[in-house]
């Protein structure tokens, strides 16, 4: 056995015991897991790498955090409200529009913060009524809500394990808007018709006026929706006039977006942005895990044994390894899995397309947070909705878990054609 393989065992080792046995959070598993690797290598306690390790994302760190502060600003503001009030009253007699339209809503948060949690647990406690409402059982509508969280947490234009997977092979996040919309939309429009479509009916709206609220609209009009307006503008004016608008950056483009939210209802947007990123912390602290585990498995020999050993495999067994492996691992952690595996994984990939390639690898590791005993998608969605066994929800997304990752090793199978269609 190799000293490298035996180095990384050791490293995965104490990871899994920190999580599963000690119940320590990720982030601080992944940074034991870390010194205990260098360690094991003879490296002592790396400060300097630690600290740098840390830093490794901290364009990540600054996204989602920023992301986090938008997010809960639009919340207080009224204006989630008033989307969902103004995209029910307008399809409310088309129940099955109505319904890809409500896995729309639920996927946004996880599109402008990169977390499937947040997606969960922020606008699928404000989709639930309506897909309830609808006809749709219980546990379809949880399974609906974790697909579409875990979909909007790689849908442009925030994706978070694309920009681990990058960071690691020095690839910028740029060009990937396109792939990351084809990979996602399709698969939620299909998941959403597949287990709810045959339950929808008509329903009356008044049923839903006790938790959707439909008055802000009439009150502040057109300026609750200021602050996705001017997101969604600077974001698109930065890509289609980069000579006329400067590339700002996502963390100022949120921040900017954010101050928009006073047009809305009234709220204390300093103390929304320190709930915020109090609730963002756990990712956070997760991104500086990752970035410590992977500088010192760059240090001591892993990152390069792992990635030889990647190269050395049959295409077929790679593939496989790329669709069973990636999730398994994502169990603990999407974001860990695209840095531990995703980055070897694409190093192996080079004759392909790296755009493409970097986007299916980040699905594939979205895929870990429908995996037990962590299940994170599917855990928060059926607390959400009020189903005791989430176990139940699970069942419920086999067919879209294993659809999942066949599209995206058709991806990176045919991603040279793909791309020279779509980039």
């Amino acid at each position: 056995m190799q000293w490298q393989l035996i180095i990384f065992l050791v490293m995965i080792g104490v990871f899994m015991i920190g999580c599963f046995k000690l119940k320590l959070p990720v982030g601080i598993a992944m940074a034991l897991a870390a010194i205990s690797g260098a360690l094991v290598a003879g490296e002592g306690i790396p400060v300097r790498h630690l600290v740098e390790g840390t830093f490794g994302y901290l364009d990540a760190i600054l996204v989602i955090s920023t992301a986090m502060i938008f997010m809960k600003a639009i919340q207080k503001s009224g204006t989630m409200d008033a989307i969902s009030a103004l995209i029910i009253k307008k399809f409310h007699h088309k129940p099955v529009l109505l319904l890809v339209c409500m896995t729309f809503v639920v996927m946004f948060p996880g599109m402008i913060t990169g977390s499937s949690s947040a997606a969960v647990i922020t606008a699928g406690s404000l989709v639930t009524p309506v897909l309830l409402a609808m006809g749709v059982p219980m546990v379809e509508t949880a399974a609906i809500i974790a697909i579409a969280g875990l979909l909007g947490m790689i849908a442009p234009p925030v994706n978070i394990p694309v920009m681990i997977i990058g960071g690691g092979v020095d690839m910028p996040y740029s060009g990937f808007e396109v792939p990351l919309l084809l990979l996602t939309f399709p698969v939620a429009i299909f998941t959403t018709i597949f287990l709810g479509a045959k339950h929808v009916r008509d329903f009356n709206v008044d049923q839903l006026k006790g938790t959707i609220d439909f008055e802000s609209h009439k009150q502040y009009g057109f300026r609750l929706y200021l602050p996705v307006l001017v997101l969604l503008g600077l974001m698109i004016a930065t890509k289609a006039l980069p000579t006329l608008v400067p590339n700002l950056g996502l963390p100022l483009i949120f921040i900017i977006a954010t101050l928009f939210s006073v047009t809305g209802k009234k709220f204390n947007i300093l103390q929304a942005s320190k709930e915020a990123v109090h609730s963002a912390m756990p990712v956070l602290g997760i991104l500086m895990g990752v970035g410590m585990f992977i500088q010192i498995m760059t240090l001591t020999g892993v990152r390069g044994y792992i990635v030889v050993n990647c190269l050395s495999m049959p295409p077929a067994m790679l593939y496989l390894a790329i669709a069973i492996a990636i999730p398994l691992f994502g169990a603990v952690s999407a974001y860990g899995s695209a840095s531990v595996l995703g980055v070897p994984f694409l190093l192996a990939l080079l004759t392909k397309d790296q755009i493409l390639t970097a986007s299916a690898l980040s699905l594939v590791a979205a895929l870990g947070d429908l995996m037990p005993p962590t299940a994170l998608a599917g855990l928060f969605a059926a607390k959400v909705v009020g189903v005791e066994n989430y176990g139940d929800v699970l069942k419920k997304t086999v067919v879209p878990a294993v659809i999942i990752p066949t599209i995206a090793v058709l991806f990176i199978i045919f991603s040279k054609p793909i791309a020279s269609l779509i980039l």
